[in-house]
């Protein structure tokens, strides 16, 4: 039996290599902190996501990775569909595209949100996932209107899961529009799970649910069994997948 540890793990930053401890020790309160600093090297990253843990962190914190349970995924053949957003997707109000404007889509996510004084998107995480986007890993997602983007949403994909990271919407149902279209291509490419990390009422009408810890990283370690499908993606037919 793991002993659970009353504070969080060290992480030496001069050693991306450094081996997180097991998701187990991750604190209950709060919910799945599990290590504090490190750094944001693509190694330490990847690793990270290897094992079901992930960077979440405000300005002036240190790096704070967390593993919580349970663990809010998503199933790609579980995707919901509300009326309304059905109607949005037959009109045809916008151009979904993928691996297009990473940088934008990141620029998007990191504005400040109503109601929110800040953003957990700093610069050093904008710049660690833009490397992840040139290693072929981290994967965007953008709406259009009239060749303006107005949404989207960026993650990165190993094996056959997609661990969403973050998504903005600067117009109604834009995001949620890119988040249909990408389930629905990672449901053609036999994706086994999407990585929603925690639970929010906007997740859960799509379809996302809460399962326990120790079952997604069952599920996580088989899906990476299977070869990284590295970009830059194009969705299967030029208008996404219906």
């Amino acid at each position: 039996m793991t002993r659970r540890q009353s504070a969080p793990y060290w992480l030496n930053p001069a050693n991306p290599r450094a081996p997180f401890p097991p998701v187990e020790l991750a604190l209950r309160e709060p919910d799945g902190l599990l290590a504090v600093g490190g750094g944001l090297e693509p190694e330490r990253l990847l690793n990270a996501y290897r094992h079901g843990i992930f960077p979440w962190y405000s300005e002036g914190q240190p790096i704070l990775w967390w593993s919580p349970d349970p663990r809010t995924v998503l199933f790609p053949e579980q995707l919901k569909v509300s009326r309304s957003l059905a109607k949005t997707l037959r009109q045809r109000r916008f151009e979904v595209s993928l691996d297009t404007d990473f940088a934008g889509v990141i620029r998007g996510c990191a504005e400040p949100r109503r109601d929110e004084p800040g953003t957990w998107i700093t610069t050093e995480i904008r710049q660690a996932y833009e490397r992840l986007h040139g290693m072929g890993l981290a994967h965007s997602v953008e709406t259009w209107q009239d060749g303006q983007l107005v949404g989207g949403l960026y993650g990165v994909a190993l094996g056959r899961v997609f661990f969403g990271e973050s998504m903005f919407s600067r117009t109604s149902d834009a995001s949620k529009v890119a988040f249909v279209h990408l389930v629905r291509q990672l449901a053609a490419w036999d994706f086994a799970l999407i990585d929603c990390q925690v639970h929010t009422r906007h997740l859960a009408s799509l379809g996302a649910v809460d399962i326990p810890r120790r079952d997604f990283i069952q599920r996580l370690e088989a899906a990476l069994q299977y070869p990284h499908r590295r970009g830059p993606w194009r969705f299967d037919s030029p208008e996404g997948v219906a």
